[in-house]
């Protein structure tokens, strides 16, 4: 306590640091910087900006740029100017364009890219400021490279909706409502909470996708039911198929839509005829679609009629092989003659309002030895195609297995992404 005590005692009778004397001591030190000047050191070295979009049928020189970040007037007048520019970029929709702009937002590089048709190549236009304010434009031709991608969805309303939710080009939609063509009938069959998985080809340029290619391969769960498909092609056959991952073809005679399934007719419905508000007085299907909409043939046949019948207005009859006929009227259109041979989805004409109809709809009938027949019941027991090959199986079975796998973490993809 006594030693405690002491030293607190000799502490607080030490001298006040505000008193002891303050000596300043200076010394030079050498710059890092050298020789150079401090403003040097703060200069920000000039860099590139980048930004891709896609173009719109509405482009002007200047809106493009705009929505692209450039502020260049000069560029902006070159692209006016230029013959190859104007008819390969502006007011051309859906090519992808690529910019490369000063750190004041000047265009170093502009890159547009698509693919004007199947060859395989995709065009590049390029424009160049060599120069200041001086700009330079060139077509180039190269190959388009091949890949893949992994999606799925859950079915909301209709298909192109699902699709779109998950950022699946509409060329997919249309091959899926193809591929299960003789499964589902995608007008009217669809349900809440249907689900697909797919896998398809992306056909890319310079590393940036352009659009989509062929599907590979799909799952689709439609009321309660689960149908796959693996696109196969055999060594020596001329073009490939869509199979069951077990190996069975996808192809039957009888399809079960005769409308070509698309954006707009894919939010139509089923309806009753819409003057007698009855199903007796066709005896058929009423599928509603929007007037112009193709009709195609279920299946391989003969034109037997084309022309103008009563309360049908424009109708066609095809007879199909086991005393089959299939009947489609009301159309706005006709595409083919009596006695005329047509291949199964073959264009025969287009959705109209002629005849007895209030509104656009296609009136379908199926007939069995003259009798009415449920149209998809008859597309479900139709015949298949010819088989895969003995010789060809192995492979066949490789490419299913690792299909199997890519359906599903395209699943697990999906799952994830609604949770």
């Amino acid at each position: 306590m006594t030693g405690g005590g002491g030293a607190f005692a000799v502490a607080s009778l030490g001298p006040d640091p505000s008193d002891l004397p303050v000596q300043t001591v200076t010394h030079d030190v050498e710059s890092l910087a050298g020789d150079k000047q401090l403003s040097a050191l703060t200069d920000i070295p000039s860099y590139s900006l980048y930004r891709s979009d896609s173009t719109r049928s509405s482009d002007s020189a200047e809106s493009l740029l705009q929505r692209m970040g450039v502020a260049d007037p000069a560029a902006a007048a070159f692209l006016r100017s230029n013959d190859l520019v104007r008819q390969n970029l502006l007011g051309r929709a859906g090519r992808s364009v690529t910019v490369e702009t000063t750190d004041d937002h000047r265009l170093t590089l502009l890159t547009a890219r698509w693919a004007p048709d199947d060859s395989g190549y995709f065009k590049r236009l390029v424009v160049k400021n060599v120069q200041s304010g001086k700009y330079t434009a060139e077509i180039e031709t190269a190959p388009l490279s091949v890949g893949s991608r992994l999606a799925g969805g859950i079915i909301r309303n209709s298909l192109f909706a699902a699709t779109d939710a998950s950022n699946i080009p509409d060329s997919v939609a249309v091959q899926l409502a193809e591929v299960f063509a003789a499964n589902i009938d995608f007008h009217r069959a669809l349900r809440k909470e249907d689900r697909f998985s797919v896998v398809y080809e992306t056909l890319e340029a310079d590393g940036e996708p352009l659009r989509a290619g062929r599907v590979l391969s799909a799952e689709f769960h439609n009321n309660g039911k689960t149908f796959d498909a693996v696109w196969f092609q055999e060594a020596g056959r001329s073009k490939g198929s869509y199979y069951t991952l077990d190996g069975q073809s996808m192809q039957r005679a009888f399809l079960t839509s005769p409308v070509e399934y698309t954006r707009i007719s894919s939010a139509f419905q089923m309806r009753l005829h819409p003057i007698l508000k009855t199903w007796r007085a066709h005896n058929g299907t009423d599928l509603a679609a929007p007037a112009g909409t193709t009709v195609r043939t279920v299946a391989d046949g003969v034109v037997t009629f084309a022309g103008v019948q009563n309360g049908y207005g424009n109708v066609i009859y095809i007879k199909h092989t086991g005393n089959q006929e299939t009947v489609y009227a009301h159309l706005s259109s006709m595409e083919v003659k009596k006695g005329q041979s047509v291949e199964q989805g073959q264009k025969i004409g287009a959705v109209g309002a002629t005849g007895w109809a209030t509104g656009p709809h296609l009136h379908y009938e199926l007939r069995v030895n003259g009798e009415q027949r449920d149209p998809m019941a008859n597309a479900l027991a139709s015949n298949a195609a010819r088989p895969i090959s003995k010789e060809a199986r192995a492979e066949f079975e490789r490419l299913a297995d690792n299909m199997r796998i890519q359906l599903s973490s395209a699943a697990m993809l999906t799952a994830s992404r609604v949770e």
